[in-house]
């Protein structure tokens, strides 16, 4: 699932986030409300995590923007402190004292997005970083926007990315993808390459670089923001 997360503080973010990547969720991390307001307009998430006490959050002004401004209002969950009583007055969905451990939100965040969707079957899920693979729907997302490939390239790029910094022969790549010998055209693999590199930005100033291995095949490596 898409959530959305405002925090008091950076490191309350990442950690928030850590958790529930770990988990599969794609998670978005905002330093202020209007950033959190602009995003919203254009795409929609499953779940808001909120902490009313992130800087430049009065009372629960994010939760009555989305109520006013929003078709369908997700399930909101506020982090507060052990100390906080105040939320017996808010109408959020539910609450989480911010000094819990990992376990806590992840259960707590599961009954909220089950809530929503009771009957939706759980689709089969694979994260690596902001890249989101739904196996079954043969779906592609990155930083949380959907990006179509066609069947084939979807099993490719998943290939590489389960692979990581592992090269991958021609052969197996058509073993794996084609299901087939080596009776298809040497360019059409190079095409399909191209495509997942170009359609997923697999560039260096994004952090992976896809290179040909000369007289091998294919490996796809994930780089530091220092290399080139």
């Amino acid at each position: 699932m898409t959530i959305a997360v405002l925090t008091e503080t950076q490191a309350q973010a990442d950690f928030v986030c850590r958790t529930l990547s770990a988990a599969g969720h794609m998670c978005h991390a905002f330093g202020e409300k209007q950033a959190l307001f602009r995003q919203m307009r254009s795409q929609p998430f499953d779940l808001l995590i909120l902490d009313r006490h992130a800087p430049g959050l009065e009372d629960d002004e994010v939760l009555r923007w989305v109520r006013e401004n929003l078709d369908e209002c997700p399930p909101v969950l506020f982090i507060t402190s052990s100390s906080d009583t105040s939320h017996d007055n808010t109408d959020a969905n539910d609450w989480l004292v911010n000094s819990l451990g990992v376990a806590v939100p992840l259960a707590r965040v599961g009954i909220l997005l089950r809530g929503q969707n009771p009957n939706e079957p759980v689709a089969e899920r694979e994260v690596f970083g902001d890249y989101e693979f739904e196996r079954d729907s043969k779906r592609v997302f990155v930083h949380g926007n959907f990006v179509r490939l066609t069947h084939k390239e979807f099993e490719l790029a998943l290939l590489l990315f389960k692979q990581m910094s592992r090269p991958l022969s021609r052969s197996q790549i058509l073993d794996a993808i084609w299901k087939q010998g080596p009776g298809i055209p040497s360019r059409s693999m190079d095409t399909h390459v191209s495509m997942v590199r170009t359609k997923l930005g697999l560039r260096p100033e994004n952090g992976y670089r896809l290179i040909p291995i000369y007289g091998y095949g294919y490996r796809l490596d994930r780089i530091g923001s220092g290399e080139d």
